[in-house]
């Protein structure tokens, strides 16, 4: 097999080090030319991904921004092979999805929208592990649901990257959820690490300190942008937070123990409720 990576941050960075680990050929993109030549010496990468080189994919994974992707597959369309199966690894599904499925059928190629669901809080090529994710989730959106075979040979082609299982949902459907349990947490985590207090904390914080604040490390302009395209559902979701947030802060100022327990009992048996 034959991938083309576009894209050599830490998703794509990944990407590249678990196909090369699984010893199929690699070939890469990367706006940096300095990290892409790293990717070619550390072994990561065979060789770069051109506009010759391109027809030789089985697969293109677009592990950019959803507008650099959308901008990638308008001015390459036409030079992808028909075999070859383009998958992007967007945060957010609807934009890059409403852009793209035209793109191809106006060319004749096969596209998906991907979500690898799996990362760090940290981020570039240097930062790339191989095993990142195996086990880890995978969100595909592609364009018809009746299409078994298709799903089967994506299955397939991202087999080298060791993921445990596949979900097949929405554009809509995804940035719903994404809102939740990925883009909510990072706005929670950077808002908390804003304390005055956050300055004093060495020496009393442990476990509870290091899991709310892993996320606050971002890339702002890349997360910004997600936030921005995924507004609608992130904004209630915040709504929600806050809405709850002001019940614990009312019972407390109202010396209302009782409701206090009460709440905290309620958040209790939901994760119970949630995840088992």
């Amino acid at each position: 097999m034959t991938a083309g990576i576009v894209g050599l941050g830490l998703i794509g960075g990944s990407l590249a080090k678990a196909y090369h680990e699984a010893g199929e050929r690699v070939l890469a993109h990367d706006i940096d030319r300095d990290v892409l030549s790293f990717a070619v010496i550390s072994g990561a990468v065979d060789e770069a991904l051109t506009d010759e080189t391109m027809a030789e994919c089985d697969v293109i994974l677009l592990a950019v921004r959803p507008a650099a992707a959308v901008e990638w597959l308008k001015n390459h369309a036409a030079k992808i092979d028909k075999h070859t199966v383009v998958i992007d690894c967007c945060g957010t599904k609807r934009k890059v999805c409403a852009a793209c499925f035209p793109i191809a059928e106006q060319y004749g190629i096969t596209y998906l929208g991907g979500h690898p669901m799996a990362g760090t809080q940290f981020s570039g090529f240097k930062y790339a592990k191989a095993n990142l994710f195996v086990g880890a989730p995978m969100v595909l959106v592609p364009p018809r649901f009746d299409d078994i075979e298709l799903l089967s040979h994506v299955k397939d082609l991202l087999s080298p990257a060791g993921f445990g299982s596949y979900s097949v949902t929405t554009a809509e459907q995804h940035d719903e959820m994404i809102a939740f349990t990925s883009q909510l947490a990072h706005v929670a985590s950077n808002a908390y690490i804003k304390s005055p207090t956050a300055k004093k904390h060495k020496g009393f914080s442990a476990g509870s300190y290091k899991d709310m604040t892993r996320v606050a490390w971002l890339a702002p302009h890349m997360w910004a942008e997600l936030f921005m395209e995924n507004k609608e559902f992130l904004l209630k979701e915040i709504d929600c937070y806050i809405e709850h947030l002001s019940e614990y802060k009312t019972a407390m100022e109202n010396d209302d123990e009782e409701t206090l327990i009460r709440l905290l009992d309620e958040g209790k048996k939901r994760k119970e409720e949630v995840d088992g």
